[in-house]
């Protein structure tokens, strides 16, 4: 009987003992603490009068349609799934004369034609999963993605290391990602047959009627883009935040736009209809270094406006620089509406091999008349509202909706490229 109660203490002991232990553990708050549904979309527009398509002068009209679904599901107190999925969808003046004689209308660069590649639609699925140690000092991700389109195919992968310092004032992330990109070698009309072109041999041809491109086939069909970033954020004080980043990305492979023209000053122009036969497509590198170094700087000023500032200077070895500075003022009107007005301006040096439309020599080794690798000064003025509703009381079967997010943004090229889109986006979280 002594034996028994003896052991009986030592159970009951050693139970009390586990349940202080237990009971003493710091609190651990979930990284996510239910489901969270964000559904955003978009409508973005353009027009202006360098296409690269039609060699650097040609409509540049383009629509673009995106609707993206993203859940992220806490599996645990510290691992997060994310499943991202889009769709986009756009007619494009610009890619519509890839080929340019399948129309109604006579061919011409400022006209779209109504063929088949005017328009395609745009994929693309990412899943990802984030780890954070029991004292949340420490975040582990990573994530893999799918997306395709007509003439193209991309695969990557990526992920990432965050570390905590100094009570969570200080903050140190280091990133990577590939991506293993396809093209469907998809050129303009002209250029196709190596001389059994039968379009081209039935075509009556204006201009120098002898119309003979020097044209080779591009020999590789995939490139691959590489990067790595790495960030420091700093709360310099009870107002205001700090934050350093550097990115390094290489390629290689085909870098070169299959579709895109290129005209030489000393070749003899040849037309047929109102259109410009391409002489070659653009020839760029099958290499590019790109770097850049960024910052931000936010500032509370007080309960109802911060500022959001940023800054970041960018170079790569095809000769462009470029220099970005941007200003957003949050403004919050009341508990649940907030204003985003902002700024944005931005200019580049051209690449070494650009040149406009009709000024490259057929004696360069690379050339491109893609404006977007041109010399431009680029300004942006943007507006935003977003609605909060932290007690999420308006429901959609089980989600709650969190916040609605709505952006415009109009963009202005002193290069004659203009644009506009429009952002919304609702967050729900389940109940």
């Amino acid at each position: 009987m002594h034996k028994h109660l003896i052991s009986i203490i030592l159970f009951i002991s050693s139970w009390t003992i586990q349940a202080q232990t237990d009971s003493e553990a710091p609190y651990k708050k979930r990284v996510l603490e239910t489901t969270e549904l964000d559904f955003l979309s978009s409508y973005y527009s353009q027009d202006g009068d360098n296409a690269a398509v039609t060699g650097g002068r040609g409509t540049e009209a383009l629509t673009d349609v995106t609707a993206t679904i993203i859940v992220a599901i806490p599996l645990n107190d510290d691992d997060i799934l994310t499943i991202d999925t889009g769709v986009s969808a756009y007619t494009s003046a610009s890619s519509s004369n890839i080929n340019a004689f399948d129309g109604e209308n006579p061919a011409d660069p400022f006209v779209a034609s109504s063929g088949a590649s005017g328009g395609d639609l745009w994929v693309n699925f990412t899943t990802g999963y984030s780890h954070s140690s029991d004292d949340r000092n420490e975040i582990w991700s990573g994530k893999v993605s799918v997306s395709s389109e007509y003439d193209y195919f991309s695969i990557g992968v990526g992920g990432s290391f965050t570390k905590l310092f100094n009570e969570k004032n200080t903050e140190l992330s280091l990133s990577a990602n590939a991506f293993i990109d396809s093209w469907s070698l998809i050129y303009p009309t002209e250029l196709r047959g190596n001389g059994t072109n039968s379009f081209i041999n039935n075509a009556t041809i204006a201009g120098n009627s002898a119309y003979n491109p020097n044209f080779t086939p591009l020999d590789g069909k995939g490139r691959n883009s590489y990067s790595v970033g790495l960030g420091f954020s700093q709360i310099l004080s009870k107002r205001m935040q700090g934050y350093l980043a550097v990115d390094v990305i290489t390629q290689d492979g085909t870098l070169s736009t299959p579709f895109q023209r290129v005209y030489f000053s000393d070749v003899a122009d040849s037309f047929i209809e109102n259109f410009h036969l391409a002489e070659d497509i653009e020839s760029l590198p099958g290499t590019r270094l790109k770097v850049a170094l960024g910052g931000r700087l936010n500032y509370y000023i007080n309960e109802h406006v911060s500022l959001r500032s940023f800054y970041r200077y960018y170079f790569d070895d095809w000769g462009i620089s470029s220099h970005t500075a941007s200003l957003e003022v949050p403004v919050k009107v009341s508990d649940k509406f907030t204003l985003y007005p902002s700024y944005r301006f931005y200019n580049q040096t051209a690449a070494d091999y650009f040149q406009p439309y009709n000024e490259h020599l057929s004696t360069s080794y690379f050339y491109t008349s893609d404006y977007d690798l041109s010399t431009y000064d680029a300004h942006q003025f943007g507006f935003g509202l977003s609605y909060t509703d932290i007690f999420t009381k308006l429901h959609i079967w089980d989600f709650g909706l969190k916040s609605i997010d709505t952006r415009f943004y109009s963009y202005d090229r002193n290069n004659s490229l203009s644009s506009s889109i429009i952002t919304v986006g609702f967050k729900f979280v389940m109940d």
